[in-house]
């Protein structure tokens, strides 16, 4: 009698363990990705030092989605991100880890947040190309940082925040814009031929629309293709696409452009082949709330992936 009781208590145990280590496996993680618009805590030439009222709605659209890994764009030197992370922490979001990415651009720069450790860094900060003869440096660094979620999970995280769309003197804008996608490229096929399995997040503002060559650039073809996890509003919409070519008509514009009054998206969050098998779909939107604009011309967007391999 003694021996069956033990022997059942031995059955019980074995059964709360592969219970735990299974509940413990499902456990998910979130990536943000957000352009603050000129987070400057001072002026600096013609950008204004974002207010203390603009930053504080920045940091409640951050706190509404609660990410375990945030990606910044538009975030000014490294004390600004210093001063995002310490107002977070005060405000009940706690992010020990952090990046800070400046590139030819020293007024605005990326940044990463994380509650998991940053286990390696290989963030780009001096990349040029050449254009019509003319040598250019990408104006705003491209962070590349490897992040360990649980001893089984580690990925590998890139932001970047592309040349925008406003004409400049020294080049066209559109040229510039798809030479830093096919320089971040460039840096996804190096994840690649390290491990052609990798987990990989690109993610940030790439200031274009999907059908254009640099997002067609960055997305790329084939078994290294990108998958695009095309984060929408939570508003309802669940009809599919009548065309089996076009994505459904559920809205996901990230941003707000005031001189032609246009909602378009330029934001994204793409994953590798690889970590598309841990992405949860009913976990990633477009975050859809009030007085947005408060905070930013861009909308924060964010994905759930489970913290195991598939």
């Amino acid at each position: 009698m003694v021996m069956r009781y033990r022997a059942c208590s031995v059955v019980l145990l074995l059964a709360a363990w592969i219970w735990t280590c299974g509940h413990a496996a499902d456990t998910t993680f979130t990536v943000a990705t957000y352009n603050l618009e000129n987070y400057l805590l001072e002026t600096v030439g013609t950008r204004q030092a974002k207010p203390p009222a603009a930053r504080a709605k920045n940091r409640e659209l951050i706190r509404m989605l609660n990410p375990d890994v945030l990606c910044v764009q538009e975030i000014g030197l490294a004390p600004a991100l210093a001063e995002l992370r310490a107002s977070l922490k005060a405000e009940g979001l706690d992010y020990p880890h952090s990046e800070h990415v400046s590139g030819w651009d020293t007024n605005i720069s990326v940044g990463v947040l994380s509650r998991f450790p940053i286990v390696a860094r290989r963030s780009h900060t001096n990349l040029s190309y050449l254009l019509q003869g003319r040598r250019f440096s990408v104006s705003r660094g491209f962070a590349e940082v490897d992040i360990r979620v649980n001893p089984q999970y580690t990925f590998t995280l890139m932001t970047a925040h592309l040349k925008s769309r406003r004409q400049v003197g020294s080049g066209n804008e559109a040229d510039m814009r798809e030479q830093e996608a096919r320089l971040l490229r460039e840096q996804i096929e190096a994840v690649f031929r390290r491990n052609p399995n990798a987990n990989l997040v690109v993610c940030g503002d790439l200031n274009d629309t999907k059908d254009s060559v640099p997002i067609r650039t960055i997305l790329g073809q084939g078994r290294s293709a990108l998958v695009d996890t095309r984060p929408a509003e939570r508003n309802g919409d669940n009809t599919p696409s009548d065309n089996p070519r076009w994505d459904p008509r559920n809205i996901t514009w990230t941003h707000y452009y005031g001189r032609e009054d246009s909602y378009q998206r330029i934001d994204y969050l793409l994953v590798s082949p690889g970590m598309a098998r841990e992405w949860q779909p009913e976990g990633t939107y477009v975050l859809a709330v009030p007085n947005w604009g408060v905070a930013s011309d861009h909308r924060p967007i964010i994905a759930t992936f489970v913290a195991r391999e598939r």
